[in-house]
Parts: C-alpha cells; structure tokens; sequence
C-alpha cells in the first residue's frame, strides 16, 4: 500500500497529540495516511503496553487512517544506529510516503529528540541505491524512496513553527483520538501515579495551544511543525 502520509511516533500518542487534526483533515481529503509507533511505551508511568496497544488502535479508527503499525523498539532504550535505521528504511521503501511527519526536534522527554534524528537519518538513506533491504512480509527486494517532504510535530516545548496548518475543523476528532488513551490522559477517577501529561491543565493545552496558534494566523485552530529544509511554493498567492 502506498501513502500520501506516513506519520511516526516515539510512544502511542505521540502523533495524535502532535499532529491529529491535521492527519484528520488530509484523510478527508481524500489522502492514504499512515502511522508508525516506534515503541509500545511500555515503561509509561500509567497504563500498560497492551492498554496502549488497544487504545491506539482505537485512535487510529477515529482518525481513519489505512494503516498502523508499532515496531517494538525499546522504549527509552532505542537508539540511532544502523540496526534501527535500516527497520525504518524498510517500512519507508515499504508504504513510499510522500510525506513524513515526525516527532520535535527537542523536547522534555529523551525518545522525542531520539525518535526524530532517527526518522530523519532513515527517510535520507532510504533514498541511497546501494543500501539493500527486503520487505519483511514477502522478502522481495525492495527499490529506494525518499520522501518528498519531512516535518516535525511539536509536543512539550513550545517550539517555533515553520509551518502552520488550519484544523479549524477537526479539532474534535484529535480530542477523541488523544482521549482513547484513557489510562494517559485526565481521568479524575484514576488512582494511579499524575505524571507531567495526566493533569486537566495539559488535557487543556492541547487546545488553547491549537487556539493560539490559530489566532496566529487568523484561523479558529491550528497545527504547527518546523522543517530541516525550506518550503517552496509555486506563487506567494497560494497561501492562506
């Protein structure tokens, strides 16, 4: 199956929290989206590697996208090395995205910065003719892609985006996917450990972030992403 998008995560719901709304709008669009968990997020404070295994699944249906996938690194553990670039190269050459959307290129937590070098090395040598690699499901050789385009999410750090996309409508279904993870999120019933993510207050950001960064630009809400290279457009009438 070929994507338009493929969106990849350090840890379940990552890429809902960072880039929802927008994945949300393009599938819309009519656009095959994708999503790729690096890590089952097992060492999570709250909740489990199956809970989220079932929780993100979940999200993916609300989101509507074709197709997701976890890779079982180690979470906290993986690292940016050969072993774990050449698994991505596989599954890059394997759905030849258009586009990637990866995790900030900063962040409080260390899989974030971790999971973005990574993307971004592996989208770069998927491109090269000469580094080999099998499809993992039929073992057939497969032919080199790099996508056209890579963009960074922003999540804990208020970044500076390069980028901004209006999700004006489809806020709402970013909210529903980032709430199926029931045991991460606000729940004032829960008795297990708060964590910088649980509280109401960060339930919260999600949307005066979204809202603020809308006023930024005119628009009721909106996503923001940084680039590793400039954006080029046909003609300065083509933005909003």
């Amino acid at each position: 199956m070929k994507l338009d998008i493929l969106a990849i995560g350090a840890h379940p719901d990552d890429v809902e929290l960072g880039c929802g709304a927008t994945l949300a709008k393009e599938v819309s669009n009519g656009k095959k989206v994708g999503i790729i968990d690096l890590t089952r997020g097992e060492l999570g404070t709250r909740g489990t590697a199956e809970t989220r295994e079932v929780e993100s699944a979940m999200a993916a249906s609300i989101l509507g996208v074709a197709v997701r996938e976890n890779m079982e690194f180690a979470d906290g553990f993986f690292v940016n090395d050969k072993f774990h670039q050449l698994e991505l190269i596989k599954m890059i050459r394997k759905y030849r995205p258009e586009i990637v959307i990866c995790n900030a290129i900063e962040d409080r937590h260390i899989d974030h910065a971790k999971g973005s070098k990574l993307v971004s090395d592996a989208c770069f040598l998927s491109g090269l003719l000469k580094i080999d690699t099998k499809d993992v499901n039929t073992d057939s050789w497969q032919d080199s892609w790099r996508p056209k385009q890579l963009y960074h999410y922003i999540q804990w750090n208020n970044l500076k985006p390069d980028v901004v996309v209006d999700v004006s409508d489809f806020m709402e279904l970013k909210m529903k996917s980032v709430l199926a993870y029931k045991t991460q999120f606000y729940d004032a019933s829960s008795e297990e450990p708060e964590t910088p993510i649980s509280s109401k207050n960060f339930t919260d950001s999600i949307t005066y972030r979204a809202r603020d960064l809308g006023r930024l630009v005119g628009v009721e809400y909106a996503e923001g992403f940084t680039v590793d290279r400039y954006i080029a457009v046909d003609s300065l009438f083509n933005m909003k």
